[in-house]
Parts: C-alpha cells; structure tokens; sequence
C-alpha cells in the first residue's frame, strides 16, 4: 500500500488496518497452522544431537528365519597351541546378523507364439495369442510398486521413472506410468465402494477436510472415518454438500469435527474438536490481558484428563466428573472481561458448549478432539506439498480410492504395500 492510498483512507479504516497489523502472530501452538509455517528458534546454545549421556543402547533385534549361517570357529588353542578336532566340545558365545537386499532387475517372461503347418491338409494352423499381447507388459507387483512409491511416498511421476530406472533397471516412461494408475483405478474404487457403504451404517463418524490443487483450481480433499472404514473424497466444493452426497442420507449418532459450519448438523449429535478450542485458549492467555483465557486452558486439561481415563472409570464417576466440567465451564462463560481475545473465545466456547462434552456420554466410542481425522489428512498434505496438485480430476479420485482402500485396511493390521498388491493380485 502506498502513501497516497493510505492518505485516501477514513479515519475509522485507518484505525481498524492499524489494529489489525498489531494483531498477534499465529503459531501452531495457539492456531490450526501447521508446524511447518513456525518460525524456527536459533540453535545458539542447544544441546548437540545424538545419544544423551545415560540414555540406555538399544541393539536390533536378531532375525527369527535367517537364509544363511556362517559359523567361526577356532583352530588352534590359545595356550598349549593344540589344534581342536571335529569332536571338541563347542559352545555358541555370540550370533550377528549382517542384511543386505539382493540385485533387483526385471523378471521378463518373452510369449512366442507360432504356427504350424498341417502334413495332411496343409493349413497353416496359429497358436491362440497369449493374455499378455493385447495388454501391458508390466506385471502386477509394478503397478503395485509404482502406486505405492507415487501415493504413499510422494514421488512425482518423473521421479518415480528415475527411481525404476536407477534402482531396478527398467525404463518406464511417464505415460506409461499414469496408465498403471488409470488401468488399476476400478480394482480400488470396488474396494472404496465397500468402505463408503460400512460408513454408512457407522454409529460414529468423524470428518475433516485440507486443500488442494486439481485441475489448477483450489480444491479439498476431504476424510470421513469410524472405527471400521476410512473413505477418502476429493472435491470442488468444501460445502456440506459433500457431506451429503457421501453420507447418502445416513445420519450418525455422533458426528466428530472442528467448529467449521460444513460441517455441523450431520449427527443426531455432535462432538466438537477440543484440541482446536483448547489452541484458541492457548492464544488469548499468550496475547491477551486477562486471566479468563488461563482459566478455559485449564478446564481444557480437565477435560482431556478425563478424556484419556475414561475407558477405565465407571459410569457413575463420568458422569459425576461430566457434572462438574458442566458447572464450572457455566461460571466462566458468565464472567465479566474487557478483554478482546477473551471476549473472542468466550462466545466462541459459548457456541459450542453443548458439544464440548458428548464423548463422556458414549466412553471410549468417541474421541473428544478431531486429531485422528488430521491424523489420516497428513500424507494428503504432505503429497500436496511434493506434487502441488492434481492435473485431473480422475487422478485424485484414484488416489484417493487407494488412500480408502489401504486406510481401511490398516485399521484391521494389514500393511500398505501388503493392501496394494492383493489388490492387484
């Protein structure tokens, strides 16, 4: 802004752009900004990496089915040079594993077809052609490999070729990649289907949504999840309009999430992420002037406490705690303060109080912040970062089938690689 905008200003928008650079900064300690965007403390005078003195070695562990032994043994006898015999007694002091991957180059199978020629009629008579030549020549466990380096690991698609070329000698090009993708996108959006119908019927669900680029457009990527199924959902739109079209007219017990309106009124009732209240509390005490905002921190503390014990605690003890979060939360919304920031997050809170508490209501079905959806958003971020996108609208769809397939499987123990290749068995 130059000196002859600011001259054109009033005084009322002089005095409201002035408040508003006196604004405090926003950390991820008092906000919803990532870490990544803090501002880094210099390292003057920190400690050193590495082991700290007295911390307690841990050594790896010996592998249960090793492919090869090699034994050691000694020849001759320290003290009267005697050579040891096949039959000297032995007694085993010490076993080292040494691990090392194999050369990994390409299997390739060459299908020949021929023909033969009749000796009684003369018909030159043709093999039937093999599955292979009308289809890729690639195998299964590439395409596995490939969605797997590219999803879950990042790899744009020019160093995903690299990485083909480099580590297993196999030239694949980038066309040729992003048909693995397009040729597999049905096996997972089967396996997506079956997620979204289990979310359908779940008596919890939780939600969350972050940006992204598709079609050079600004997007979101959203999650929904309950204890049996993760289902992943790239959109156009970050309105409740999603939420309607997944969910498909299934209506929850409880709905999970942060205070953003998309997101409200889904559930028969609804659980409101504490960790971001407590954030908001976390910025008032550190900016503002009064003790109010110290006060909400600690009933936050209060509440997560019970929060991480009420699995163990009986039905009479939650309920009897639930009553005292409930009255003393009454007091502070009724206090008096001059306090802007405090002002702020107490009608903020005062909005939400009657979501704040519903996880004591359903003990160890609910959770009582959003952390496991950000959770589950973090690789979507993180892909956002590398790649800054999606060109099309197909190919962050077919991601995000293979983030639900693999997701979904994780909750019962399965491993991501494990996931992607029996799915393209």
């Amino acid at each position: 802004m130059e000196r002859g905008d600011l001259q054109r200003l009033s005084k009322e928008q002089l005095i409201e752009l002035i408040l508003r650079l006196q604004r405090p900064e926003k950390t991820s300690r008092n906000s919803s900004k990532p870490p990544s965007t803090d501002k880094k403390a210099k390292r003057e005078g920190s400690r050193p990496g590495g082991a700290k003195p007295g911390h307690q070695a841990h050594n790896r562990q010996l592998a249960e089915n090793p492919d090869e032994f090699r034994d050691y043994r000694p020849e001759v006898c320290e003290q009267c040079g005697g050579r040891f015999g096949l039959d000297a007694v032995e007694e085993l002091i010490g076993e080292y594993d040494e691990i090392e991957l194999p050369p990994v180059k390409p299997y390739i199978i060459r299908h020949r077809r021929y023909a033969c020629r009749c000796g009684r009629c003369g018909l030159l008579a043709e093999a039937a052609a093999p599955t292979i030549a009308g289809t890729t020549p690639f195998g299964p466990r590439i395409h596995a490999l490939a969605i797997y380096y590219k999803t879950f690991q990042a790899l744009s698609y020019e160093r995903l070729r690299f990485m083909f070329r480099d580590a297993f000698g196999l030239a694949v090009s980038e066309g040729a990649l992003m048909n693995m993708f397009a040729r597999t996108q049905p096996r997972f959006r089967c396996e997506a289907v079956k997620a979204r119908d289990v979310l359908r019927t779940a008596k919890v669900v939780a939600s969350d949504e972050t940006g992204v680029r598709i079609e050079g457009t600004n997007s979101y990527h959203w999650v929904f999840h309950c204890k049996d199924a993760v289902v992943h959902q790239p959109d156009y739109s970050r309105a409740a309009r999603v939420v309607v079209e997944v969910m498909d007219g299934h209506v929850p017990d409880v709905w999970i999430s942060d205070r953003y309106s998309a997101q409200q009124s889904h559930g028969l009732r609804h659980q409101t992420c504490l960790a971001h209240l407590a954030r908001d509390a976390n910025f008032a005490l550190e900016h503002g002037s009064d003790d109010l905002p110290l006060w909400f921190k600690l009933w936050f503390d209060s509440a997560f406490e019970l929060a991480r014990v009420i699995p163990d605690r009986a039905h009479s003890t939650i309920a009897a705690r639930k009553r005292q979060l409930e009255k003393r939360l009454t007091e502070l919304l009724s206090v008096k303060t001059g306090c802007t920031l405090a002002q702020e997050l107490q009608a903020k809170i005062a909005r939400a109080r009657h979501q704040l508490l519903t996880f004591c209501d359903y003990p160890g079905e609910v959770d009582a912040t959003n952390n496991g959806s950000e959770r589950k958003l973090r690789p979507c971020v993180i892909q956002r970062k590398v790649t800054n996108g999606y060109r099309a609208m197909w190919a962050a769809q077919a991601e995000a089938d293979v983030r639900t397939t693999v997701d979904t499987a994780r909750l019962r123990g399965a491993t991501t690689f494990d996931v992607i290749a029996a799915a393209l068995a």
